[in-house]
């Protein structure tokens, strides 16, 4: 897997509108773990794709009402089956941490790459979302400089309270 221009070249590219430009354009240091579904706990639904690209129709599942007007994004989706969905350039960023902080560095979304994983916090990841996410950390580390194994966390450590992904189900072990 190849990073050309910022972009995956075996990702799928759906591009989001919720980025905007990084303060730093040389400071990529950190990867943010996340989990998301939609409606909560299904699995393979277009409303993902749909919610980062500000096209969910709130009268698709009542759930939908509270959150159709978010404005958010990641940089990458790993669906169940491994495939992978490239919303963001890795040199812009994605609308992914929220109020966040990493040893004492505010604004997250400033400098990290945030990837979803499609899931829950207490539901088992899949063999083919780890072995993309490893690929995928490999090939970033190769390309920005600024990473290492030792600056990749998860969503509930940099926004603890608000956030609580990638939970308990997610095994650190199989990408560090």
């Amino acid at each position: 897997m190849t990073i050309i221009k910022h972009w995956l070249t075996d990702a799928i590219k759906t591009p989001s509108p919720n980025f905007d430009e990084r303060p730093d354009t040389e400071d990529i240091s950190l990867v943010v773990i996340h989990c998301i579904s939609l409606p909560p706990g299904e699995f393979n639904t277009p409303y993902i794709d749909q919610l980062f690209c500000n096209t969910l129709n709130p009268d698709d599942h009542p759930y939908f009402k509270d959150i159709h007007q978010l404005k958010v994004s990641a940089h990458l989706l790993i669906k169940r089956n491994g495939e992978c969905v490239q919303y963001v350039a890795f040199n812009k960023r994605a609308w992914h941490a929220g109020q966040s902080s990493y040893n004492q560095q505010e604004r997250c979304n400033d400098f990290s790459i945030g990837i979803e994983l499609e899931g829950t916090e207490f539901c088992d990841y899949t063999a083919e979302q780890y072995s993309r996410l490893a690929t995928i950390i490999d090939s970033l580390l190769a390309a920005y400089p600024k990473l290492s194994r030792q600056r990749i966390t998860g969503h509930s450590d940099i926004a603890p309270g608000r956030k609580t992904d990638p939970g308990p189900s997610f095994d650190w072990q199989k990408i560090l």
